[in-house]
C-alpha cells in the first residue's frame, strides 16, 4: 500500500526558475550587443565596458543561486536589485545623452530578471517593491518623466506583480493538491486497516458469538460478551476513527480469516503463493473448494500481480463468509473464474434465499461493511468493479472485475 501511495511530487516554481535563469544570461548577452552596435554614441565607453563586464560575471556567477526557491536567498535578491539599479544610475555617466534622448539603460532588460526573481520568490508584494525601487532609479536617472520611461515602468510594475500573483496562486494549489493527496492516502489506508479488522477480528467475534450461544451455559456468556465487543469495534470501523497507522506487512497480507462450520474449515496465507513475480490466482482460490463450494477455473494459469491477487483472493473469502453466514449451513455456493484478454473475472453464487432489497444499505448503517469495505473497496482499490446481483428466493451472486492493466503481471 505504501508503495502505490507514494507519490512524486514536482513543485509547480521549479519550471520558472529554469526560465528566470535562461532570461538572464539572455538578457545578459542583449545588452552586451546593445553596447557593441551602439558604442558610438557612449562619451564614457570604458564606464559601460566596466559595468557590463561586472554584469556578466555576476551572471554567470550567480546562475546556481537562482536555480531554486531554497538557493535564492534575500541577501542574494537584494544584491541582485543592487547591480541592476546601480547599472541604471550609471547609464548617464557613460552616455551623456541619456538624460534627453529616450533610448535603454546599461542594464537594459535585465533589471526585468531581477524584479522577477523577487516575484517568484516572495510573490506580488516582493515584486512590487522591487519593482517600485527601479522606477524610481528609472526616474532618477532619466531626470524628467518622458512617455517611454513611464511606460516602461509601467510595464514591469505590472507585469511583475501579475507574475508574484500568479506565483502565489500556484503555490497555494499545490498545497491544496497536496493536502488532498494525503487525505486520499489516509482514507485509503484506513479502509485497508478497517477491512483487515473486519476480515479477522470482526469474523473470530462473530464466530465466538454463534459458537458460545449454541453451547450455553458459561461459553453462552462468554459469546454474549464477544456479540458486544463486535459491535462496538464495528461501530468504530464504520465512524472512521480507525487510526490510519502502518502495520506489519505479515498482518496486512496475511489476515484473511473466513468463519465456516469446524469441518469444513480452511485457512489461506495469501503469501504463500505470491512470492515477488507474477501469481496464479488459481493456487489462492483453490483451498476454498470444499464439499459445499465448487471452483471451476481455466486450464491454465492466470497470472496477476501478487498484490491483486491477494486482494481478489480476499474479496472471494469475504463473499464465501457471506454465503456462510447468511444463507444458510447447507447452502451451496460457486465460484467461476475467467481469464479474459482485458480483465479477470471471478464471479461468487449461491443458492441461499438472496439479499432482501435494502438489506446492504441497512447493514452500512449498522457497521457491517463486509461488502461495502471487504468486497468493493478491495476492487476499487484495484481499479476494478465489484457487483453484487440478488433476487429474493434465488441466490446471490457477486461478481468481481479485475483489468489487465492495474491487476495483472505480464506473462
Amino acid at each position: 500500500m505504501a508503495k502505490r501511495e507514494r507519490v512524486v511530487r514536482m513543485s509547480v516554481e521549479q519550471p520558472l526558475w529554469r526560465a528566470l535563469t535562461g532570461f538572464r544570461v539572455l538578457a545578459m548577452v542583449y545588452a552586451v550587443l546593445l553596447f557593441v552596435f551602439g558604442r558610438d554614441r557612449f562619451e564614457r565607453p570604458w564606464v559601460a565596458i566596466a559595468f557590463l563586464a561586472f554584469l556578466a560575471l555576476w551572471t554567470f556567477a550567480t546562475l546556481p543561486k537562482v536555480a531554486n526557491a531554497v538557493s535564492c536567498t534575500k541577501r542574494f535578491l537584494i544584491a541582485d536589485l543592487t547591480v541592476a539599479i546601480t547599472g541604471i544610475l550609471l547609464t548617464p555617466l557613460a552616455d551623456f545623452d541619456a538624460r534627453s534622448v529616450d533610448g535603454t539603460t546599461l542594464p537594459s532588460i535585465w533589471t526585468a530578471g531581477s524584479v522577477l526573481a523577487f516575484a517568484i520568490k516572495g510573490g506580488w508584494r516582493w515584486a512590487g517593491f522591487a519593482s517600485s525601487l527601479v522606477a524610481a532609479a528609472n526616474l532618477i536617472e532619466r531626470g524628467h518623466p518622458s512617455r517611454d520611461t513611464i511606460h516602461n515602468v509601467v510595464l514591469v510594475w505590472v507585469s511583475s506583480i501579475a507574475i508574484g500573483y500568479v506565483v502565489q496562486v500556484a503555490r497555494a494549489s499545490e498545497r491544496t493538491l497536496a493536502r488532498a493527496l494525503e487525505i486520499e492516502a489516509a482514507t485509503r489506508e484506513r479502509e485497508r486497516l478497517a477491512r483487515d479488522i473486519h476480515d479477522s477480528v470482526l469474523q473470530v467475534l462473530a464466530m465466538v458469538q454463534r459458537r458460545g450461544t449454541a453451547m450455553g451455559g458459561e461459553a453462552a456468556e462468554l459469546g454474549r460478551m464477544a456479540g458486544e465487543q463486535e459491535i462496538a469495534l464495528r461501530s468504530l470501523v464504520s465512524s472512521g476513527l480507525v487510526p490510519a497507522t502502518r502495520v506489519s506487512e505479515d498482518a496486512a497480507e496475511g489476515a484473511v480469516v473466513r468463519s465456516v462450520d469446524a469441518d469444513d474449515a480452511t485457512s489461506e496465507d495469501p503469501d504463500g503463493a505470491a512470492g515477488t513475480g507474477p501469481c496464479d490466482l488459481r493456487t489462492l482460490l483453490a483451498p476454498y473448494s470444499t464439499s459445499k463450494v465448487t471452483f471451476a477455473e481455466p486450464g491454465a494459469p492466470v497470472l496477476l500481480a501478487p498484490g491483486a491477487a491477494r486482494e481478489l483472493a480476499a474479496a472471494v473469502s469475504a463473499a464465501l463468509d457471506n454465503v456462510t453466514r447468511h444463507a444458510g449451513a447447507d447452502a451451496r455456493a460457486w465460484i467461476l473464474v475467467e481469464d479474459w484478454a482485458d480483465e479477470v473475472t471471478v464471479t461468487v453464487r449461491d443458492d441461499g434465499p438472496g439479499i432482501p432489497e435494502g438489506r446492504l444499505a441497512q447493514a452500512e448503517g449498522e457497521g457491517r461493511l463486509g461488502v461495502a469495505l471487504s468486497i468493493r473497496g478491495r476492487l476499487r482499490d484495484l481499479g476494478g468493479t465489484a457487483e453484487l446481483i440478488s433476487v429474493p428466493g434465488q441466490g446471490t451472486e457477486v461478481e468481481l472485475r479485475v483489468p489487465r492493466g492495474r491487476g495483472r503481471a505480464d506473462r
